[in-house]
């Protein structure tokens, strides 16, 4: 079994600062890639960043980037999503997961999902 928890989440005015958590238990997870998605209430699940376990390649969505970043320490099994600038639209629930193979841009292709923490940016 595979365990993928969040946490960070939260109430933040629109150009405050939040940095989520991901800590990873069960498994080594060093052959897995992380994704951080979102889904806002009545909108699909979206992929918003990713990050290489083996070499630490990171990507991410045109509507954070230069706004969010994506970090992981393998010795804590931990991976982050630091986010800056918030806006209103950036509020959803903020889910991670990870992925052995497939599109990292597809919420199709991951293995494993956290239960999501809630991120509310206020105007």
């Amino acid at each position: 079994q595979v365990q993928l928890v969040e946490s960070g989440g939260g109430l933040v005015q629109a150009g405050g600062s939040l940095r989520l958590s991901c800590a990873a238990s069960g498994r080594t997870f060093s052959n897995y890639a992380m994704g951080w998605f979102r889904q806002a209430p009545g909108k699909e699940r979206e992929f918003v960043a990713g990050i290489s376990w083996s070499n630490g390649n990171t990507y991410y969505a045109s509507s954070v980037k230069g706004r969010f970043t994506i970090s992981r320490d393998n010795a804590k099994n931990t991976v982050y999503l630091q986010m800056n600038s918030l806006k209103p639209e950036d509020t959803a629930v903020y889910y991670c997961a990870a992925i052995k193979n497939g599109n990292p841009y597809s919420a199709r292709g991951y293995d494993y999902w956290g239960q999501g923490t809630q991120v509310t940016v206020s105007s």
